[in-house]
């Protein structure tokens, strides 16, 4: 991303890996109502893979980055969203959901001061990560809502009540 760039979107994940590619169906759909639904001056929409210096290296200069992932949990909730702030402490922690390579990226990101300003990450539950295109039904169904988010206050950061890392599901 350039200095100009206020609001990196960043899509995360494999789109030959059926649900894996949640994120770029999103930013899919996003560019196909670009005419109609304009974004935000200065945003940027993005691929990268799970590699932490290439994520780094899109929101590196943004005030705001939007990260769209695929979730991999156990037991898993096909089609779940979980909605990801981060303030100053890690995004995940052992034992629990993990988005998938966020949170190598974000600890990198701290490690060298190349975390965006604020940090929003959405990841949708997977249900198969298989070689192949097209995502699950349950996970399909979320890729409107998404991209219905960068329209919408919703993905701004919310002021936090002293809790440096916030997680919502729905």
């Amino acid at each position: 991303m350039t200095v100009s760039t206020r609001i990196a979107v960043v899509a995360v994940g494999d789109r030959y890996r059926h649900d894996d590619g949640i994120g770029r169906a999103v930013l899919s759909r996003m560019r196909e109502h670009l005419a109609d639904r304009p974004l935000p001056p200065g945003t940027a929409l993005a691929e990268s893979d799970i590699d932490p210096g290439h994520l780094i290296r899109l929101w590196e200069h943004a005030e705001l980055a939007v990260v769209l992932e695929p979730a991999h949990t156990r037991p898993s909730h096909p089609g779940r969203i979980y909605r990801l702030e981060l303030n100053t402490v890690e995004l995940w922690r052992p034992g629990t959901m993990r988005p998938h390579g966020l949170g190598e990226a974000v600890e990198v990101a701290r490690q060298v001061n190349r975390l965006p300003r604020h940090l929003v990450a959405y990841a949708v539950e997977t249900s198969d990560t298989s070689f192949g295109e097209g995502l699950s039904e349950p996970v399909a169904v979320k890729v409107d809502f998404l991209a219905g988010l960068g329209r919408v206050s919703k993905v701004f950061p919310r002021r936090s009540s002293g809790c440096p890392a916030t997680v919502r599901a729905w």
